[in-house]
């Protein structure tokens, strides 16, 4: 007795298991992603000819020209750098620091800005430098 089909019936599709992949996907892109906490200051940036991009940069710290500091988009006191960078490591033991600093700012500035940075832990430091033509 052959079997006949009623065309009431319809296919459906089970979409269980691919909202079951994007929900997956979704959980390791936000658990692999670092997040970059903007120093908040516009600074012209020194030119320099051997730039290199920082993969894993997550604490920027920017000096202005006048020597102010800021740090999370709000400005900060010299002695305000070490705790901070303390609490941004804790999040993100990998990242490493850049320091943006106009070309202008006082050198001294951007060195106790280093140094405070070194006594959070954090080893990798870099400064931020504009890439120049040759």
């Amino acid at each position: 007795m052959a079997r006949k089909h009623s065309s009431d019936e319809q296919a459906e599709i089970d979409l269980t298991p691919m909202l079951d992949v994007t929900f997956i996907m979704l959980i390791f892109f936000i658990v692999t992603t670092s997040f970059v906490k903007d120093a908040g200051l516009d600074v012209r940036r020194p030119e320099a000819v051997t730039t290199e991009t920082k993969v894993r940069a997550s604490i920027m710290i920017a000096v202005s020209e006048t020597g102010q500091v800021w740090m999370q988009k709000r400005q900060i006191e010299l002695d305000a750098v070490r705790p901070l960078v303390e609490a941004a490591k804790s999040e993100n033991p990998e990242g490493s620091a850049v320091i943006v600093a106009d070309r202008g700012a006082p050198a001294g500035v951007v060195i106790l800005v280093m140094d405070q940075v070194r006594l959070a832990g954090v080893t990798e430091i870099a400064i931020a430098a504009q890439h120049a033509a040759q």
